[in-house]
């Protein structure tokens, strides 16, 4: 391994497999930190477990699918991304200020727009489709 350049991460010099592997875990460690402190991303996780065998089991389009399935990953992505901001900026420090809370608002906006564009996507794809099967059950 190469010595790291000033300031440079002493893992940036990994390379193949046992930079994949290291990843890999890595970002397992993280959807774990992630499920054990952020009641968002648990409640969103609860949501994920509901909405995508429903977006699998529904008579939808191919493309349809993907878009219930990407909107739904889509939450969960923006929601890491949010928490990673909030610790960075509690561990620069606790004390109020106004770019800390810019940075944590704007984080929980994109949380926000993502969650609004599932339920675009939802009400648009699904809806209609949950409401036909509905309106058949009772028919019978």
């Amino acid at each position: 391994m190469h010595a790291p350049a000033d300031g440079e991460s002493p893992h940036k010099g990994r390379r193949g497999l046992r930079r994949l592997l290291s990843a890999f875990f890595y970002s397992l460690s993280g959807l774990a930190i992630a499920f054990r402190h952020e009641s968002a991303f648990r409640q969103e996780i609860a949501m994920a477990v509901v909405l995508l065998p429903v977006a699998c089991l529904i008579p939808v389009a191919a493309v349809e699918r993907v878009l219930l399935v990407a909107s739904v990953l889509l939450v969960l992505v923006v929601e890491l991304l949010n928490s990673s901001v909030e610790a960075a900026i509690d561990r620069i420090g606790l004390d109020t200020h106004r770019l800390s809370k810019r940075a944590k608002d704007l984080g929980s906006a994109a949380v926000l727009v993502a969650l609004a564009i599932l339920a675009l996507t939802w009400g648009a794809l699904a809806a209609p489709v949950l409401a036909a099967w509905v309106a058949a059950g009772a028919a019978a």
